[in-house]
């Protein structure tokens, strides 16, 4: 959640005075908690891109998914949707335009948005530091290989959820976000990386692995092997049913 750091004014009500954007927010998020800690109208935020005038790379064609970097931002006086989304994208683009990541994104034959793409998906994806550099050489791997990413954080983008099962039928809608079924990235970043994503997805963690699920809290396996893939993917349904069998007879 976003935390608004609080002071006090003159007539001693306490009102925000600096903004937290979280790593892994996608820009809905980031449009409802700065429509929030302004007291605006829900959706204004959003409604204000259009005169915002947001310093944007071209591939990003006007949409900041991506470019709204997690960090801590001052209201300062006066604040404004334009101004808080502006203060954002700058801190983006100082981090991702820098000689590091661009010459990262160059070493793996990307352009610097599609870097930010990976590492989106990198910090949808991955449950720790460690398994970052992990998730990205399998994004690596596949698109190498001409293989479908199939990566359920793009489906969730696509529906506007969060969840940890994607059903057959999820993999089946019609959205560019579908990487099931469409090849290569998704056409934008699908929520905001921070730093350690950003690494991950410049410098990739050698390795061989295809396949990853996370089975339980802190144990996510990596595989090159289809069928041991499908082992674990046993194993963590297994465990999920169980839960759930739990959960509805404690109640």
């Amino acid at each position: 959640m976003a935390v608004p750091l609080l002071t006090r004014d003159d007539e001693g009500e306490s009102r925000p005075t600096s903004l937290v954007i979280p790593e892994g927010w996608r820009a809905t998020q980031v449009y409802g908690a700065v429509d929030k800690v302004l007291a605006l109208p829900a959706g204004t935020t959003k409604k204000s891109l259009a005169k915002a005038e947001l310093d944007l790379p071209d591939d990003a064609e006007g949409n900041p998914e991506g470019y709204l970097f997690p960090a801590t931002y001052p209201l300062g006086e006066n604040p404004t949707p334009e101004k808080l989304l502006s203060a954002m994208v700058d801190k983006a683009d100082k981090r991702f335009t820098g000689a590091p990541v661009a010459a990262g994104a160059q070493r793996n034959a990307l352009n610097v948005y599609q870097a930010v793409t990976i590492a989106s998906i990198v910090q949808a994806e991955a449950a720790t530091e460690e398994d970052m550099g992990k998730v990205a050489r399998v994004i690596f791997n596949r698109l190498e290989r001409g293989m479908p990413l199939q990566m359920d954080s793009t489906i969730n983008y696509a529906l506007g959820r969060s969840t940890l099962k994607t059903t057959a039928q999820d993999t089946k809608i019609d959205s560019p976000y579908n990487s099931y079924q469409r090849m290569g990235l998704p056409p934008t970043p699908i929520a905001s990386p921070g730093d350690e994503a950003m690494s991950a997805a410049i410098n990739p963690t050698p390795g061989d692995w295809l396949y990853f699920v996370t089975v339980k809290p802190g144990d996510t396996r990596f595989t090159a092997d289809y069928a041991e893939h499908q082992r674990n993917v046993a194993e963590f349904d297994r465990l999920r049913q169980s839960a759930s069998a739990k959960a509805e007879a404690a109640k």
